[in-house]
């Protein structure tokens, strides 16, 4: 791709880790949220799929369930973590329908779209600080 990547922090300030290989996600498509200036969307919120979110995704004109295998895309199901744009992430939480957040695998630029505080209200565990 050519862009540079941002350095791979996550919301605690500690080293980000993976969210995802299987399936293959992220902006970069190399299983972290990891971002760069280019990422438009700020895929940045490592987030464990469930069945109302990928509804609701659908229903707001992201499909993220369907298989799409020109783009060697096999479709989501609930429990698979993927980078999911913070901005979708926001509005879904102000729709009560936020999945859950590994917020180790959480990169600290989605903190430019989602308060710390939302964040942490969804995640799947606080680790220590």
């Amino acid at each position: 791709m050519g862009f540079t990547m941002d350095k791979s922090v996550n919301v605690l300030g500690q080293p980000l880790q993976s969210c995802s290989r299987e399936p293959m996600t992220g902006f970069f498509r190399n299983g972290a949220c990891d971002t760069c200036a280019e990422d438009r969307g700020s895929h940045t919120v490592c987030a464990v799929m469930t069945a109302e979110f990928l509804a609701y995704s659908k229903y707001v004109g992201n499909d993220l369930s369907t298989p799409r295998p020109e783009f060697r895309f096999s479709g989501l199901v609930p429990g698979d973590q993927w980078c999911l744009c913070a901005s979708r992430f926001l509005q879904a939480h102000d729709e009560g329908v936020a999945p859950r957040v590994n917020l180790s695998a959480t990169h600290e630029r989605a903190l430019d779209i989602v308060p710390l505080d939302v964040l942490e209200v969804h995640a799947l565990d606080m680790p220590q600080r």
